[in-house]
């Protein structure tokens, strides 16, 4: 007996393929995830104070803390319901098997294998269209931003606070008064969807998803192809990239302008891998791609090795590759400059690159420094306890530069995409401030350097680290701090049994013959 739901060239309709992704039990189970953790971010748990959800609130006397626990719970439930599908949805292992169908057997295998991601991601993206920003309250400091431009006020030298009303309400206290470390098309975005939303504060923040879906899709159509490119499997690569939780809660429900910054990365480099000399216009989309946010930049120096690698260090191809590198920079670095002049804004940004240091996360130098500081101050030494953060920072910084030079000259010769992903993990962890987000500049692009199974395997990890660690700190905020901690438990017997049980089997098997 054939199982009932087919995923492969069968399916010709896309109506066909989206109602055969909805007939597969994770699937839905997903969905339920993104519907719990958008009805969440409706609740006390998320929203602003100037949120115009909270007169409902307070009719309904959910204004409290009951309301804040329940809104918490709503969103770690829904987490784990992701998590889970997400693993459930691995291109190979066990896992429910469908009617008909015992577990392990090669037909339930191929109905993995072949599951369209792109109308999964449809699917568990849907109830976050219309929900507030999840996990971020970023998209409304993009409003407020955009509220500025519109009145002839560069974000790039005040902040939000000084124009006071819905925008800045809407805004994070500690972001009201800071200028935006963003490029200068992303601001023009942002005025743009300001005055197409009426200049309503929160439907103005609620559009910020339209260029971050723009991003995503991007990413879900051409994530998978370029896989393909390299000999490594597109199943692979969609489930480990684009149906990543942190892709789906971040760029979906986040909204964050990171989504359209790696979409159009991406987009360059299957320029770059499509036709021979690519990587001239892909230099050029990488500047468009750095006038949304500025890491795009890194990529430019490995776009002419892909078709032009650095075989030997002959002084001769040393020289053809140095050349090749600065005109491909200079493409990227001038188109990014005439769209800043073209925009008016300048390059204002340059006045705000410690902005996003401001706050505290997990950025593994900041904590180090932030320990040390503890340590001294406990110590009586008060001028080491302040400099600590700001050296142990610093540190950081030259840390990523010496990392990325270093692979500039060993990596990026024969696996430039290798270097693209690696250097930007390696910025991102190494920078003052690391959110989950900054985590997929590089995390998208691993399925395109063969990744070996450790990195597999801490990649799988970090994914449900990041999210662990937005849950304790939403639980945290709202007065639920056990919640957050029983989440923690409950997302790592996932990840456990997930390892244990599916993990190997799906990193062993042997990746597709070359076409």
């Amino acid at each position: 007996m054939s199982p009932p739901h087919r995923f492969g060239p069968e399916a010709t309709s896309r109506w066909q393929q989206l109602a055969e992704a909805w007939g597969m039990p994770q699937v839905r189970r997903g969905f339920l995830g993104t519907v719990l953790i958008a009805m969440g971010s409706f609740t006390p748990a998320y929203l602003p104070q100037s949120s115009p959800f909270w007169p409902l609130m307070r009719w309904a006397h959910l204004d409290n803390i009951p309301a804040k626990i329940a809104g918490t719970l709503m969103v770690l439930g829904g987490v784990s319901l992701l998590v889970s599908s997400w693993f459930q949805l691995r291109p190979w292992g066990p896992g429910r098997a469908e009617p008909g169908v015992q577990p392990g057997d090669d037909r339930q295998v191929e109905a993995y294998r072949h599951v369209r991601h792109w109308a999964v991601l449809l699917i568990w993206g849907a109830p976050f269209l219309l929900a507030p920003p999840i996990f971020s309250h970023d998209a409304y400091s993009y409003a407020a931003q955009g509220w500025l431009v519109h009145n002839g006020i560069s974000p790039y030298e005040q902040g939000p606070g000084v124009l006071p009303g819905g925008f800045a309400d809407q805004v994070a206290w500690v972001w009201r008064n800071t200028p935006a470390p963003y490029g200068p098309l992303s601001l023009q975005i942002q005025h743009l969807l300001v005055d197409l939303c009426g200049y309503d504060p929160y439907l103005s923040a609620l559009s910020m998803r339209i260029p971050a879906l723009l991003g995503v899709g991007l990413i879900g159509l051409l994530l998978p192809r370029l896989a393909a490119m390299y000999h490594y499997d597109p199943a692979r690569a969609a489930w480990f990239g684009t149906l990543n939780p942190v892709l789906v809660i971040d760029f979906i429900g986040g909204a964050h302008n990171d989504s359209l910054m790696m979409g159009l990365v991406v987009l360059a480099l299957w320029v770059t891998r499509k036709v021979w000399w690519g990587w001239l216009p892909g230099a050029v989309i990488l500047g468009v791609a750095a006038s949304i946010k500025q890491p795009a930049l890194l990529a430019a120096y490995a776009l002419p090795l892909v078709h032009h690698p650095w075989r030997r260090l002959a002084i001769g191809q040393t020289l053809d590759v140095i050349a090749r590198a600065m005109v491909s920079i200079g493409l990227a670095v001038g188109s990014f400059a005439v769209i800043s002049i073209w925009t008016g804004l300048g390059f204002g940004w340059l006045n705000a690159v410690n902005v996003p240091g401001l706050v505290v996360t997990v950025s593994p130098f900041t904590v180090v420094g932030q320990g040390l500081s503890l340590l001294f101050g406990w110590l009586g030494w008060s001028s080491g306890a302040v400099e600590a953060i700001r050296i142990s920072r610093s540190i950081g910084l030259l840390v990523s530069a010496i990392g990325v030079a270093v692979m500039a000259v060993t990596t990026a010769r024969r696996r430039p995409m290798a270097f693209t992903a690696y250097s930007y993990l390696l910025i991102a962890l190494c920078a003052p401030a690391l959110h989950s987000w900054y985590v997929l500049w590089g995390g998208l692009l691993l399925p395109l350097t063969r990744p070996s199974t450790r990195v597999l395997r801490v990649g799988v990890w970090a994914t449900v680290v990041l999210l662990a660690y937005a849950g304790i700190n939403l639980a945290f905020r709202n007065g639920a701090l056990s919640l957050g901690v029983a989440a923690i438990a409950l997302y790592y017997w996932q990840s456990r049994n997930h390892d244990r049980t599916g993990l190997q089997r799906f990193l062993r098997r042997p990746p597709p013959t070359k076409e």
